[in-house]
């Protein structure tokens, strides 16, 4: 019955609430809130029975203190008390295993629905917000911070509860026994608890989150060291070459470090003050005892503060290191709300749809956040539908950026990308998508079968279709040479392809995809001259009717495009084909002369 009330307050999952702390937390328990409050009040009520034993203590050790006084021994008054601890014990641990069974529930569920709307909220999120937020920034932030959630409500909120209720408890009894003995003891815990709060205040909350800066660079650094290690291996550097990830292991030990300072002075005199009650309970049971008319009852109401008080430091010790929980999972989720409240990607409220698939780039401005200068400044150029143009120049020219911006990884800041004549933003994101296929300079694979990561580019294909694309992109060369063929899995069993071969599996992605629009980012950057030359065969089945932009170091393979833009400092300097840009004698052909020196180069015995 209680269950049922309290899940009537349930509560649905309010994403973007302004609520904060535990509230916002608690927000994620979605119809499973009411059960929290269940498996709290349960703990409160199972920390009762717990105190019970404590009590049937007390009384037992009366009867065996009249003895001593002079009276008879009561075995049977002994026996039942026990029994009756006993039971009290056993019902107080029934309830709390019920409450932790409830707890978790809840736990789990605010988990879950943590992690799911953090990754659907990424879902929505423009590609290039991964490149200011890495892989493993973010997997610490959903994976570590929720579970640190999921342990606070688990086990931490019950508990802090029943040990509410087991000090308050106790501060009544030790009133109702004998206040003169009783309100001593409440002042020193009341020093006890005024230290601890000034433990746990803005400057402990501010130390934690910036540990937890501190641990989120150095998890980000450990993925990027890890990433690295071949480069290590091949060029011989020591682990002090990564200078991030060195300085990251530091700035967390210096932080960590200084938290556990900080908290040093105020620990050890909260420990002091908790830990002394004998030192008031002695005195002022000496001068209560000579105030008290017979020694009957002074001894009866001395034993119970000797047996109780040791009980309620326990609580306060409980409750300081639930209170240090409780900022770990509200710092948790505020983390998690860094995600949950970043900006989306808005979609359009009129969707339109281009009838023609030429790029045209009006006047478009972007900067990088945290940039004091344009990565691409006033860009203007048309990229005909069935043409191929090529965007060259020197690194950091802005061609990648200028590529990047036509599927939206970034929104411009000024002018308009526009397919057909319809502007990008007003193009509904999952279509824009569609009209473009990427074939980057470092692709990935999954660790799947070949057919399956062929087939990302269309989930629907048939094997049949998957066959087709990657006869076109020149992979027949690889599939006979693997084990099952097209049914390989790779990076299982010692299977793994070369960069030139994984770049022809990544072009026959896009063949299957058989977008409209085509980008090409460095796709010959690391191929060997003879996986060069199969992936321009590729090129052939993919770029076949095709708007396409071509961006290469390798001047020799845009030399038929149709159109070539020189960049440099985020604008267009030159455009027209190879050969009036060689009669030109400008900048690319400066840059197709030392093209030219370079490939020339031989080494001489």
């Amino acid at each position: 019955i209680i269950y049922l009330l309290c899940r009537l307050k349930g509560v649905q999952i309010l994403v973007g609430s302004q609520s904060k702390g535990i509230k916002r937390i608690l927000s994620f328990a979605g119809r499973y809130r009411g059960l929290l409050t269940f498996a709290r009040c349960l703990s409160g009520i199972s920390a009762l029975f717990i105190i019970g034993p404590f009590i049937c203590v007390y009384f037992a050790a009366r009867e065996l203190i009249a003895v001593f006084l002079g009276d008879q021994l009561n075995g049977q008054a002994l026996l039942n008390w026990g029994l009756f601890a006993l039971g009290l014990e056993l019902v107080g641990v029934a309830l709390y295993f019920l409450a932790l069974l409830s707890s978790h529930i809840v736990a789990f569920h605010i988990q879950k629905n943590l992690q799911m709307a953090a990754l659907k909220h990424l879902a929505h999120m423009p590609i290039g917000y991964f490149n200011a937020h890495p892989s493993g920034k973010l997997r610490k932030i959903i994976d570590e911070n929720s579970f640190q959630t999921e342990t606070f409500i688990a086990h931490q909120l019950p508990d802090l509860t029943g040990a509410q209720v087991t000090l308050i408890a106790g501060i009544c009894f030790m009133i109702i026994f004998d206040w003169r003995i009783g309100v001593p003891l409440i002042i020193l815990y009341g020093m006890a608890f005024y230290l601890q709060s000034s433990l746990m205040g803005k400057n402990s909350a501010e130390f934690m989150r910036i540990y937890q800066d501190a641990q989120e660079t150095m998890n980000h650094e450990a993925v990027e060291y890890i990433r690295g290690i071949a480069v290590v291996k091949v060029f011989g550097q020591t682990v002090k070459s990564f200078a991030k990830f060195h300085s990251a292991i530091e700035t967390y030990k210096k932080y960590a470090l200084a938290y556990t300072m900080s908290c040093k002075k105020g620990m050890v005199a909260f420990n002091a003050i908790v830990n002394s009650s004998f030192l008031v309970l002695v005195p002022i049971g000496l001068l209560v005892g000579f105030t008290t008319p017979t020694l009957r009852d002074f001894i009866q109401s001395f034993l119970f503060y000797v047996i109780f008080s040791p009980a309620c430091a326990v609580m306060l010790n409980k409750i300081m290191y639930m209170t240090s929980y409780k900022m770990q999972a509200e710092e948790s989720m505020r983390r998690i709300d860094m995600i949950l409240t970043s900006e989306q990607q808005p979609e359009p409220a009129i969707p339109q749809y281009p009838d023609t698939y030429e790029v045209a780039f009006e006047d478009v401005t972007f900067a990088y956040d945290n940039t004091d200068h344009p990565a691409v400044s006033h860009l203007t150029f048309m990229a005909k539908a069935g043409a191929i143009t090529a965007l060259v120049g020197h690194s950091g020219s802005g061609k990648s950026t200028a590529a990047s911006l036509i599927p939206r990884f970034y929104d411009v800041q000024d002018g308009a990308v526009k397919i057909g004549g319809v502007d990008i933003r007003e193009i509904p994101q999952g279509d824009l998508m569609k009209m473009v296929a990427f074939v980057f300079q470092d692709p990935k694979l999954f660790k799947d079968s070949l057919l399956e990561n062929i087939r990302a580019g269309r989930p629907l294909a048939t094997r049949e279709e998957v066959l087709k694309a990657a006869h076109l992109a020149q992979c027949d060369d690889i599939l006979k040479k693997l084990p099952n063929g097209i049914d390989t899995i790779i990076g299982s069993q010692g299977v793994y392809l070369s960069g030139g071969e994984t770049q022809r599996i990544s072009i026959a992605r896009a063949i299957l995809k058989d977008a409209p629009i085509v980008v090409l980012d460095e796709a010959t950057a690391y191929a060997d001259p003879e996986n060069e030359h199969q992936i321009q065969k590729a090129f052939d089945g993919l770029i076949k009717n095709k708007t396409v932009i071509m961006i290469a170091h390798r001047l020799s393979t845009v030399q038929d495009a149709d159109q070539i833009l020189v960049m440099k400092n985020g604008a267009i300097v030159e455009s027209g084909t190879h050969s009036d840009l060689i009669k030109l004698q400008g900048e690319y052909a400066k840059m197709w002369d030392n093209y030219n020196k370079t490939v020339q180069w031989h080494i001489e015995s």
